[in-house]
């Protein structure tokens, strides 16, 4: 959604590449930087200087972490081929270095690891080699520097805007030879004996990290500070629903609605506590208020923050939607549209006051049918169609009116151009015969009568290309008669117009898009239904024929049968549609970025990461009302500011568990800073109330027994489903497969491969033959099972993977087979868990299962054992 035509030539978070460009070689490869630099983020702040400054320094050694790891990994970064550096309009020196490049992908990326299109924020190396490791780039003979994408632009394909650490002397050819250029932290010329071949090496995209430090740089348009201070100040833990506004609430001729909503949908005393305390904020103006939701797992979580949205969504109540990752704002968005769509009463209208937007890629739109409606892109691409002048609503609309106002003006404009073409084609026959100069066909000659009935083929294809447009033309040899055409173009621009209005329903908000029009819209499909059904059973031998039925309509009132039937529905199909004509109309708007911004400004409920909402901090933007942040104990603190800063936003909701994994974080030194910890785990440190959702419907009662006691201090509840004894299930037979099953392999072995991730070949062997255990159970049985292996870490998740691959294929026939990491499952859960902890060592070293947050995510996936 990102308009990358960059105001003035300003680069967003500046200050922060500039430090990036700042590191010389040694200072990327010291790990240890900003050891006495980063300082640990205190739970409670005196002023909302010390908040933002606090998150600063960890910032920057967390990208310095991650350049350093992207650089020690350089061998197999993709790559692309720069054909061309030209110094931008606003290259200044000594710093403005601005250049455009233009590229394309490198050949031998596209063998190995893929081509390579650099995108706005990444970080890449211009060089005139490939490297093979790290200290390829600090060789004598070598040369490069490093650049920073800022933009694109948009009339020029594979053209993109950087700004370069040192300066690139270019000469107007690339291809010949760069005789004078600095290329990276060395001051170097390229030898004049070759032709060069510069290159864009990928290192890191910042995208993220820029986001964030804008956010605490208070960078961000918009700056509304009303909930960050809030939570800034030390008395953050009483966060008590206002009782005034509360009370107000509840007389509100909204309530029973609102309740009559929530009863519907079978929750629990805690979701539906937790969805009417939420709801009842919005009668609250005249304070910011933080809520906290707690969702351990397997409690309903999704349901509930889904119900939330829905109710939401029907008080019309502008919200914005975050998570920290693509999968599950996914996750919450299906769970929201899976309410809506069983709601609707006039096919798909009200999906336009939601959207969804991100990455398509990233989002995997292209394997979503059910979320396509609401992505943005896809949206925009719709209604630009729908917005045109020249083929949209109001061109689709007219050309229905015109046609059924005066069918046989319609039919002599046709006719008169087919009149035109026959002598133009003529012509052309007689200039052709004239010539005297047959046309040779294979090996032998046309005659004339052969070259004109090939001649005439080539115009009725050429005629019948034109169908989309009005003037359909006739499949046979001749001109159309009037009730030919009439029939065969009525029929095209039906469709036109059904599926304009069918996109404006679907994609347009309810506030610009009436429920009244909407059903002006469905009578007149109705009605425009009934006339292509009425033109094609009308038969021409009639008394009257169709021509006067259609232009002396309101001269036949006595007439019976089927013309004075069509008759009858022409005239109630014109009224409708002039009535849309004047009642209804669509924006002047034809550029994407527009419509973009006009679609984010209208919608009721908006979906993104926490990091992409950095895109709604744009000028003129609507304000929203609430900010709903899911996985919120998976957000960074500092991340959390981005969306938390916007123009007009009054109350925040945060749901999660701080007892489950955090945010990731690369850098040891940030970590032990606390830069991972969410905004979420820091209230509660403070002692900010939390609503607890009590019950858990996912485990059978023998596996949420431990977690239930260790982790929540038993105070979660077993939902009655779990307890009734069908929900027992035995997938394997024998005394050592139960709720918990603990398999010793004595003869396991972790082995580490060109990294620090460790894998164990006998424990992947052994997942392996309890996974072919399982599929020989299912064969016999037939009794469905998914299958979830679970590894700390990459390497092993890997190499379990290819050992258990063949199964993959009989996902559609009840068993599945799914493995990743203890990180990537979480928010997942299976009938069956399989955990393999590697860790195999004389020091008795667990690694990552030390960690109470990890080990809870483990052993909460499993539904039976």
């Amino acid at each position: 959604m990102e308009n990358t035509n960059v105001k003035k030539e300003e680069v967003a978070g500046r200050s922060l590449i500039d430090k990036v460009f700042s590191w010389s070689f040694r200072d990327v490869c010291n790990k240890d930087l900003y050891k006495n630099q980063v300082q640990r983020i205190p739970e409670t702040f005196l002023s909302m200087t010390e908040y933002m400054n606090s998150f600063m320094d960890p910032l920057i050694e967390e990208a310095h972490t991650d350049f350093l790891s992207n650089m020690t990994a350089v061998r197999r970064a993709p790559v692309c081929n720069i054909h061309s550096v030209e110094e931008s309009k606003k290259f200044k020196l000594p710093k403005d270095l601005f250049y455009e490049i233009k590229f394309n992908a490198a050949e031998d990326t596209k063998k190995d690891i893929g081509s390579y299109e650099p995108e706005v924020g990444d970080l890449i190396a211009l060089t005139d080699f490939r490297p093979k490791s790290i200290d390829d780039l600090d060789r004598p003979t070598r040369f490069y520097l490093i650049a920073y994408v800022y933009g694109t632009k948009a009339e020029s394909s594979g053209k993109l805007q950087i700004l370069a650490s040192k300066r690139i002397r270019t000469e107007p050819n690339m291809q010949r030879n760069m005789r004078e250029t600095f290329l990276g932290w060395k001051r170097e010329t390229f030898p004049t004996n070759k032709k060069e071949t510069i290159l864009a090496v990928y290192l890191m995209n910042m995208t993220t990290i820029v986001r964030m430090w804008r956010a605490v740089n208070s960078d961000l348009e918009g700056g509304n500070r009303n909930i960050l201070n809030k939570v800034v100040q030390n008395n953050a833990a009483d966060e008590e629903n206002c009782t005034t506004c509360f009370s107000k609430g509840k007389c509100s001729p909204s309530n029973s609605f609102i309740c009559d909503i929530i009863s519907s949908h079978n929750l629990n005393n805690s979701q539906e506590a937790a969805v009417l305390s939420c709801v009842g904020l919005r009668d609250c103006y005249h304070q910011n208020t933080v809520k906290l939701i707690w969702g351990p797992p397997g409690t309903g979580k999704t349901k509930t923050v889904g119900l939330l949205l829905f109710v939401l969504l029907k008080i019309k109540c502008r919200t914005l939607t975050c998570a920290p990752t693509n999968s599950a704002v996914l996750e919450v968005t299906k769970r929201l549209l899976s309410l809506v769509r069983e709601s609707l009463e006039y096919g798909t209208y009200g999906l336009g006051d939601i959207i969804l937007f991100g990455s398509g890629e990233r989002l995997r739109i292209d394997s979503c049918d059910d979320l396509r409606d609401v992505f943005l892109d896809y949206r925009v691409n719709v209604l630009r169609k729908c917005f045109t002048s020249s083929s949209g609503w109001k061109e689709c609309l007219e050309v229905v009116i015109r046609f059924l106002e005066n069918p046989k003006l319609e039919y002599n404009i046709y006719f008169e151009e087919r009149k035109k073409k026959n002598v133009e084609v003529e012509d052309e026959l007689k200039q052709e015969e004239s010539t005297s100069n047959p046309v040779k066909e294979d090996d032998g000659t046309m005659t004339f009568e052969e070259f004109v009935k090939k001649k005439n083929v080539e115009v009725e294809d050429e005629l019948k290309q034109e169908e989309s447009t009005s003037n359909p033309a006739k499949e046979d040899d001749h001109t159309m008669t009037f009730e030919e055409f009439v029939k065969k173009k009525f029929s095209l621009i039906r469709k036109s117009l059904k599926c304009c209005m069918i996109d404006l329903c679907t994609h347009l908000p309810t506030s610009l898009l009436p429920l009244e029009v909407v059903k002006d819209m469905i009578r007149a499909l109705k009605l425009l239904k009934s006339l292509q059904t009425l033109l094609c059973n009308l038969s021409t031998v009639a008394n009257e024929g169709l021509e006067h039925v259609l232009n002396d309509f309101e001269d036949i009132g006595s007439s019976v049968g089927c013309s004075s039937k069509l008759s009858i529905t022409v005239k109630e199909c014109l009224r409708v549609l002039r009535s849309l004509s004047h009642t209804f109309s669509v924006p002047n708007l034809t550029e994407h970025y527009a419509i973009q911004k006009f679609c984010l400004a209208n919608a009721c409920l908006v979906f993104c990461t926490a990091s992409s909402s950095a895109k709604l901090h744009t000028e003129g933007m609507t304000p929203l009302e609430f900010l709903v942040i899911d996985e919120a104990a998976q957000l960074k603190e500092c991340e959390s500011a981005i969306p938390l800063q916007l123009s007009g936003l009054r109350h925040a909701i945060l749901i999660g568990d701080e007892r489950q994994l955090p945010a990731m974080v690369q850098s040891k030194i940030s970590t032990n800073a606390e830069f991972g910890r969410s905004l979420f785990e820091r209230l509660v440190m403070l002692g900010h109330q939390k609503h607890l959702l009590d019950v858990q419907y996912r485990m059978h009662p023998s596996i949420s027994f431990f977690p239930n006691k260790e982790f929540y201090n038993s105070q979660i509840s077993d939902a009655p489903n779990v307890i009734e004894r069908g929900y027992e299930k035995r997938f394997l037979q024998g005394k050592m497969y139960g709720s918990y099953s603990f398999i010793s392999i004595d003869h396991g072995k972790e082995e580490f491969e060109g990294g620090y991730s460790p894998k164990n070949m006998v424990e992947a062997a052994v997942v392996s033959e309890l996974v072919a255990n399982l599929y020989e159970e299912f064969l016999v049985t037939k009794k469905k099972v998914s299958v979830g292996v679970i590894s700390p870490y990459k390497t092993q998740v890997y190499a379990i993977q290819e050992k258990v691959k063949r199964y993959s294929n009989y996902s559609d026939s009840g068993f599945t087979v799914s493995v990743r990491s203890v990180d990537g499952f979480q928010g997942g859960e299976e009938d069956v868990i399989i955990i393999s902890t590697v860790r195999s060592n004389d020091k008795g070293s667990i690694g990552f299962l030390s960690d109470l947050k990890r080990a809870n995510v483990a052993l909460t996936r499993a539904r039976y054992y």
